[in-house]
């Protein structure tokens, strides 16, 4: 069988990812589905974990790192009682203990674990030390140093407790291990706790009812070859544009002149956009062009009125047309 051609396609897919599968191997398949030439997950999940996986193609793997630092959501049930190795259910039983608390008492706890916290990472985490992950450790069990973290829990909602099992929403900044939260909730009610069921709402801004599933991808795919057609019209469609992983950052707009220079890697005067601070900015770049439209350049840093290309959309050099040579470089700049 001829292998088939890797596409430069662009753009972000909002994964809701099964139970039982690895973030990484997910992000491979909707590569493969999509045959696009370069992916990349944002967040990684647990196996055990469902929910928002944001797959970036293309170009849009530049922004996947503000994905990474976004804020989350999730919905988690802590099974009190039972504390494992893992913090969830995957993992061995290391101690059982009764629960004694009410849900008062809970939601009074949930208060102390709410604001700005330090958080040991676990070691069964995806974090790496001297180029291996924590886990590789723990399996092998090494014990290795872990500093603590600056985390922020904006919200913890008990939504039910039946004396054993506390389902809750959770609402955290980037960083934050929701099976560590849970195990340092049950040490500190005195009872042991690991979560039994991870469930990721919300990433960014992202819209959570443009969520597709691998049983939706395969159904447009089933139909479109069933028609006698390719799949790939219908599976692009599905994709939101890649300056959606930078919403939450402010703008600039620039001129074509302006674009060309940003385009070429260099530094350019614009309008003050950050008077109050000194400090090095990270802002989303347009370029409105002289027929009408506009189009997204990347990412850039700004101090005051200074801007300078950080991350760049490749193709954007195509179509500034009016700079092109006739062999396709780039002109030299005015």
């Amino acid at each position: 069988m001829p292998r088939r051609n890797k596409r430069d396609i662009d753009g972000v897919l909002l994964l809701n990812k099964p139970r039982g599968i690895t973030s990484n191997d997910a992000m491979i398949r909707i590569r493969g589905l999509y045959h696009a030439q370069k992916g990349g997950h944002t967040g990684a999940l647990d196996p055990l974990a469902t929910g928002m996986l944001p797959i970036c193609l293309g170009e849009a793997t530049k922004f996947s790192q503000f994905l990474l630092d976004a804020d989350k959501t999730y919905r988690v049930n802590a099974c009190f009682g039972i504390r494992t190795d893992t913090s969830d259910s995957t993992g061995n039983v290391i101690s059982r203990s009764r629960v004694h608390f009410s849900e008062s008492d809970l939601m009074k706890a949930l208060e102390h674990f709410t604001g700005r916290q330090k958080q040991v990472p676990s070691m069964y985490s995806a974090l790496k030390y001297q180029g291996k992950h924590y886990y590789d450790y723990a399996r092998a069990g090494i014990e290795i140093p872990r500093e603590a973290r600056d985390i922020v829990i904006y919200r913890i909602e008990l939504l039910s407790f039946d004396g054993t099992n506390a389902l809750m929403e959770v609402s955290c900044s980037k960083g934050t291990y929701i099976r560590t939260l849970v195990d340092d909730l049950g040490e500190y009610m005195g009872s042991g706790a690991h979560v039994t069921m991870l469930d990721r709402l919300q990433v960014a801004d992202y819209p959570r009812e443009k969520m597709v599933t691998f049983e939706d991808l395969e159904r447009i795919l089933n139909e479109s070859h069933s028609e006698g057609h390719t799949a790939f019209p219908a599976l692009d469609a599905l994709l939101l544009p890649p300056d959606t992983a930078v919403r939450r950052l402010p703008e600039i707009r620039l001129d074509e002149t302006q674009g060309r220079r940003i385009m070429l890697g260099q530094r350019i005067k614009v309008r003050p956009v950050n008077m109050l601070t000194t400090d090095l900015q990270p802002i989303r770049i347009y370029i409105d062009r002289s027929d009408g439209t506009s189009v997204f350049a990347g990412v850039g840093d700004i101090r005051y009125d200074l801007l300078a290309p950080k991350r760049l959309i490749t193709g954007v050099k195509m179509n500034l047309t009016d700079f092109l040579c006739e062999d396709g470089s780039v002109s030299n700049p005015v």
